[in-house]
């Protein structure tokens, strides 16, 4: 397939909050425990919450920089790219990648939507959260038709208020929610318990996808303290494995067997040796843990429920129809580190040339498979005939540098 034929839709990437999204959804009397944004001596933008600081870090923003340039410091709004935080701008940012559509994570809630779980007085929290969704839903997403795909937060101190939330957002034209892919670390009941059931009903009964993305237990793979940095960059990316392990032999599938997860931003490559690990501990073990699939392999079960995605991973590619083509989501985690921006589709088409999978397969995993699991369908506004432009626009820049003269290639960002 060529890479001018690939219609793209990524299903994780992140938006860094605006300072105005509590200004025009949420109610009057709550408007004093909002989280507001201050601009700091230092020079740093924070956002300021339940007597906290909560800073935007530079490592979840660097689309547009050299690695070089990357940090942990906080960063000023001014610092990063306008895309991370502007939706026009990141619309356009979208056609420089060649990406028709995507489904964006929170910041600086936290990537389970946890922060709000720690203001005392819950109705203010409730509020806090239904405002987020709407300005997530109406203006992010619905600024412009058919490019975003709706992710909301849910309050996560309340299983029947997130089943309220989830069947209002649903009603809204959301069909994602993010959640965390290890409960118990925040504090709360494990995904063995039964605790979390009125949300896995409400999210069956409206075909809600539950989102599980990487660090969203708020626990970094993290091995010893003076291990380099390195260390826990190449674990976390692997580390949804615990989670995966988690859901299988949970009761949750037993109980709602039609619910959808996704194990977002946790690669594919570990899928195949997964389901053989899984398989034999059933077969050898079995008999004495009490697992029961129904008579079926737990890999053939997790098969049915799981979605995964990837960035970068020639061997999962390569291991595709193993894992089940149509399980398999594609995605370019704009803005973070991992990022391929700008040059995904050049990134991606590296990778398939190394695979046998045919152009109806591949079409499942640059698009088809994210708009079957999260109900999403952008030809309703956007003609299929017309994909976004790769083209460098006057003024448009793909850096933080000037866009590049005709003819030449930028060089900026990872996977330049």
């Amino acid at each position: 397939m060529r890479i001018d034929d690939m219609i793209l839709v990524s299903i994780d990437d992140h938006v860094v909050e605006p300072p105005d999204v509590f200004d025009h959804h949420l109610p009057a009397r709550w408007r004093d425990v909002a989280p507001r944004v201050v601009h700091k001596e230092s020079g740093a933008d924070v956002w300021v919450f339940n007597g906290a600081e909560v800073p935007n870090l530079a490592i979840n923003a660097v689309s547009g920089l050299f690695p070089e340039e990357y940090g942990l410091e906080p960063t000023a709004y001014t610092q990063i790219r306008e895309g991370t935080y502007d939706i026009h701008a990141r619309v356009a940012d979208m056609d420089a990648n060649g990406v028709l559509g995507s489904l964006n994570f929170p910041s600086f809630p936290g990537f389970s939507g946890r922060l709000f779980m720690t203001l005392g007085d819950k109705d203010a929290a409730l509020a806090l959260v239904r405002a987020y969704n709407d300005w997530h839903i109406d203006e992010w997403c619905g600024t412009h038709p058919g490019r975003m795909i709706p992710c909301v937060i849910a309050p996560l101190w309340d299983p029947e208020e997130m089943a309220a939330e989830i069947r209002r957002t649903a009603a809204k034209g959301a069909h994602a929610v993010t959640f965390s892919e290890n409960p118990a670390k925040l504090g709360l009941p494990s995904l063995h318990s039964d605790h979390w059931d009125p949300f896995w009903a409400a999210c069956l009964d409206v075909g809600t996808n539950v989102c599980m993305h990487i660090g969203s237990s708020s626990q970094l793979a993290i091995t010893s303290p003076d291990a380099p940095v390195d260390v826990m960059i190449v674990l976390q990316g692997m580390n949804i494995v615990q989670c995966a392990a988690d859901l299988l032999f949970s009761r949750i599938w037993k109980a709602f067997p039609g619910l959808q997860f996704s194990l977002t931003e946790g690669g594919i490559g570990w899928v195949p040796y997964f389901y053989e690990r899984a398989d034999d501990t059933w077969r050898v073990h079995h008999a004495w843990t009490g697992a029961d699939f129904g008579g079926r392999m737990p890999s053939e079960v997790f098969r049915d429920h799981a979605v995964l995605c990837f960035i970068k991973d020639p061997h999962g590619l390569r291991a595709a129809r193993e894992i089940g083509v149509d399980r398999i989501c594609w995605e370019t985690d704009y803005p973070h580190s991992d990022s391929t921006w700008p040059h995904a589709p050049e990134r991606l088409a590296r990778e398939l040339a190394g695979t046998d999978l045919t152009d109806g397969e591949i079409e499942q995993i640059t698009h088809r498979n994210a708009m079957r699991h999260y109900r999403y369908d952008p030809f309703r506004h956007v003609p299929r005939s017309r994909p976004p432009s790769r083209r460098c626009a006057p003024g448009r820049q793909v850096s933080t540098r000037p866009c590049a003269p005709p003819g030449v290639r930028s060089r900026s960002g990872p996977g330049r």
